[in-house]
């Protein structure tokens, strides 16, 4: 059974499709249920909105054991702030995360502009390269460096260990776009959203035996 971690922020429909679309013989399931994400073989942990109302409504469903669990123990795949919320400490509402790992969540800066100078908007909306510093890690297969994948995002990891490290972007200097340790792996991107590219990532997945 792959669980997909339903706490009330986002639309995970779309995700449940991508994923049922790669794989038409999983059991896929949405669920609020602390005992149905602890019985899973893998857990997707997707999400969009503001950390602050992420924390408190993960909490409010009694999920925080069992996402920490999964994310220590099983094929895990964080996405969007389903990867911020790993992490110790954001900025967006001064607010801690979940704390499995070490480092914080911050804001793309004001007045960011590109090469030519234009001003760059925040959020940072839309399709951006993403450079695998990995390229040998199994949920890259099939991926070519450089391939563009979905955003919708004002914030961004800052990891402290740097072998956390999966991919990065630019927007227009390099953000961490991607986590990886053990088990786990997380994606600032919307795979769900990232056609042909984002469907590989998601099928990678559920074959991944890490």
């Amino acid at each position: 059974m792959i669980a997909i971690v339903d706490y009330g922020m986002g639309n995970l429909r779309s995700v449940e499709q991508a994923v049922r679309n790669v794989a038409p013989e999983a059991n896929v399931v949405v669920t609020d249920d602390p005992k149905v994400v602890a019985s899973a073989s893998r857990v997707i942990f997707p999400g969009q909105g503001a950390m602050p109302d992420c924390m408190r409504e993960l909490d409010a469903r009694d999920l925080r054991v069992a996402v920490l669990e999964a994310a220590r123990n099983k094929p895990f795949l964080g996405i969007c702030i389903g990867l911020q919320m790993l992490f110790e400490h954001s900025a967006e509402g001064d607010v801690a995360g979940l704390g499995l790992l070490r480092g914080n969540v911050l804001r793309f800066e004001h007045g960011l502009k590109d090469a030519q100078g234009n001003r760059l908007k925040v959020p940072h909306m839309g399709w951006n390269r993403v450079h695998q510093i990995v390229p040998g890690h199994p949920m890259w297969q099939g991926i070519t460096q450089d391939t563009r994948f979905y955003y919708v995002h004002s914030y961004y990891v800052s990891p402290e260990q740097s072998g956390l490290i999966q991919a990065t972007s630019d927007y227009p200097t390099p953000f961490v776009c991607a986590v990886a340790e053990n088990n786990l792996f997380a994606v600032q991107f919307h795979p769900e959203k990232s056609h042909a590219a984002g469907l590989q990532l998601l099928q990678n997945f559920t074959k991944w035996n890490p």
